[in-house]
């Protein structure tokens, strides 16, 4: 069975996956004479970076969701299909999904990552990642119907495992997640959770480096920890966590830390293609890739974004796994596309600098020659991220959400939305 998608004269381009990589090259190629074909899991693109302010109650997911099939109403050259690729066969040049296989001229693999718990699986159980809406989602549910079941246990170790929060890494959405967290606990829980003391509720970050924001300056690393410690975050560095029931975090040293909630932002692997050689993986289950975006060994598939290993002079380990990258590996490949040159022009990534916010009018900013902490930061932080994001009308809904935040200390957005349940499953699902 091959995937219902009208026959063409035209060379077939596939794109796998509508993160930042792949949603920048369909929209990079609309134009041009392949054609297009983007295949995504969802319908929808998903922001990232703003995925810590859907779990702790600041946005809703549809603020940070671009659906998918806007892109191609303007561009009959360019079809979406909502599925996952199964495996590739490379001789063939066929891709083979649930919907059926489709043969392809060129191959762009744009899967990007998901997380990485280090092959410990009793953690991988337990704790709580962050790579997707639906994730976050899960985690603001469990958040708040946490906070609803400690009012009614009188036990305090029991409660604590209900109140108290571990953060597991160090990086930019560790040190957000933890900061926004922090925030909830000083400004939102005193008022609506009044029986509750809000002095029991602890927060804990544990990075397993003798820093936070490892990739940053050494004077934004420094400047974050002062932000999280002055919102009374819990930091512990040179700590590793080798063990997590569901109820207790053990580290490396023996010491533990009673609570029913890890959040694990301390890695991320990148997903896995059925079909390539092994030769072409890499560190992370990366794709070895040429300056061009090749897959070692293949002329016709590419791999952009957190997918792809590229050494080049300025960055001999690969590239860093954000979003700049991704996009202009994007806008590169598809000029050489599109131009079909004769001498493509290799990649070469620019870095506009890398910022992190740590909560309300405190934020690190590093840029190629300045570097800059506290509100000023944090405005260039909120600029940034707002235009980043995709839609006019995102952009409108999150710039009055957090305007309106800013002023109350307050959102109505903490809403506990359980996918449905039999009446028996509630009943469960309510006992302490």
């Amino acid at each position: 069975m091959h995937i219902n998608i009208p026959a063409t004269e035209r060379d077939r381009i596939i794109i796998v996956g509508a993160g930042f990589a792949g949603l920048q090259l369909a929209r990079q190629l609309a134009r041009s004479s392949y054609q297009v074909v983007l295949l995504d899991k969802n319908n929808f693109h998903q922001f990232q970076p703003l995925f810590y302010q859907v779990a702790i109650a600041r946005l809703e997911p549809s603020s940070i969701k671009f659906t998918l099939r806007k892109e191609n109403q303007k561009h009959a050259n360019v079809f979406f299909r909502m599925t996952s690729v199964e495996r590739v066969d490379t001789a063939a040049q066929r891709i083979y999904t649930p919907m059926g296989d489709l043969h392809y001229d060129h191959l762009v693999l744009a899967m990007g990552a998901d997380t990485n718990f280090f092959g410990n699986e009793e953690i991988q159980r337990h704790a709580i990642p962050m790579k997707s809406v639906a994730e976050a989602l899960y985690l603001r549910n469990r958040i708040l119907n946490d906070f609803e079941r400690a009012l009614s246990v009188p036990d305090y170790e029991e409660r604590q495992g209900l109140i108290d929060i571990v953060i597991v890494g160090g990086g930019p959405t560790g040190v957000e997640v933890a900061g926004a967290l922090a925030e909830m606990k000083k400004y939102i829980l005193p008022r609506e959770y009044k029986e509750l003391d809000s002095k029991e509720i602890d927060i804990y970050l544990i990075q397993g480096a003798d820093c936070l924001l490892k990739g940053m300056s050494a004077e934004s690393s420094a400047a974050s920890e002062r932000f999280l410690q002055e919102l009374g975050v819990i930091v512990k560095k040179d700590t590793r966590v080798v063990a997590y029931d569901g109820k207790y975090v053990e580290m490396h040293d023996g010491s533990k830390i009673r609570s029913n909630k890890v959040i694990w932002a301390a890695g991320i692997q990148a997903n896995k293609l059925v079909g390539l050689p092994e030769s072409v993986i890499t560190y992370g289950r990366r794709l070895q890739v040429n300056r061009l975006n090749q897959v070692e060994g293949f002329s016709c598939i590419y791999a952009i974004g957190d997918l792809a290993y590229m050494e080049e002079e300025a960055f001999p380990q690969g590239h860093p796994q954000v979003a700049q990258v991704a996009i202009q590996q994007a806008e590169n490949l598809a000029r050489n596309l599109t131009k079909k040159r004769q001498n493509p022009q290799p990649f070469s990534y620019q870095d506009l600098g890398s910022m992190a916010t740590i909560g309300r009018n405190r934020a690190v900013v590093d840029l190629k020659r300045l570097k800059f902490q506290g509100f000023f930061a944090w405005v260039v932080w909120l600029v940034v991220h707002l235009f980043a994001l995709i839609g006019v009308k995102n952009k409108i809904f999150v710039f009055i959400n957090w305007v309106w935040n800013y002023i109350t200390y307050d959102q109505s957005l903490r809403l506990i939305i359980r996918p449905f349940q039999r009446q028996q499953e509630w009943k469960e699902a309510e006992k302490p």
